[in-house]
């Protein structure tokens, strides 16, 4: 028992210095939460969506498939792709921006975290390698190990995502609409940058072939 309690530890400090890490899944957090303060635990639904089966799939041995070059190729334009398409959505909708009757579909957060976790090649990559790590140490410690650590390292994304979105639904009611369109603009250049480096690295992993 005091081996698991510090391993899980362990999840629970890697786990959430990857999720609070600033990327896609950050500022679109903050853009859905300014509607939808459940954003967040929408988003984190999708996301686990994504990843439940990719732990499974990793232990399984499809960490070396998810490290591969056109692994990497295809989920990065793919990625890249979306995000650049939801950014130029963003911007398109700033003229509209009304925190009170403006509430995205329902189901609009779930498939957002299960895209830019699907299209994500850092997400991956990195349960390829660290997750690949961890899920291999729960798994040596027996099967209820590896389901008590799935669901604690999700717990860190639901928990982290739900604070974000609450915290950018608040302040948008205080902020008003035109600091809420800043807000928005910065989060929607991020995702243009995000996206256009999943491209960059995409191509330059087709250059380099």
């Amino acid at each position: 028992m005091a081996k698991l309690l510090f391993f899980l530890c362990q999840v629970v400090g890697i786990s959430l210095s990857g999720v609070m890490a600033p990327g896609p899944v950050t500022a679109t957090t903050i853009v859905m939460g300014a509607r939808n303060r459940y954003a967040g635990v929408l988003i984190a639904v999708g996301h686990g969506i994504v990843e439940f089966p990719v732990m499974i799939l990793i232990v399984l041995g499809m960490g070396t498939v998810l490290k591969s070059e056109l692994s990497q190729v295809i989920i990065g334009l793919a990625g890249g792709g979306f995000l650049l398409v939801m950014a130029v959505q963003m911007f398109a909708g700033l003229k509209s921006v009304d925190t009170q009757a403006a509430k995205p579909a329902r189901g609009a957060p779930v498939m957002a975290g299960v895209i830019l976790s699907a299209g994500n090649p850092y997400f991956l990559v990195w349960w390829a390698t660290v997750g690949l790590s961890l899920a291999t140490t729960a798994r040596g410690l027996g099967i209820w190990a590896f389901v008590v650590f799935a669901v604690v390292h999700w717990l860190c994304d639901l928990v982290w995502l739900a604070a974000l979105s609450w915290a950018s639904f608040k302040g948008s009611v205080l902020l008003g609409p035109r600091s809420l369109r800043i807000v928005l603009t910065i989060c929607a250049s991020a995702l243009v940058g995000f996206g256009l480096y999943f491209v960059y690295n995409a191509v330059g992993l087709i250059g380099s072939s």
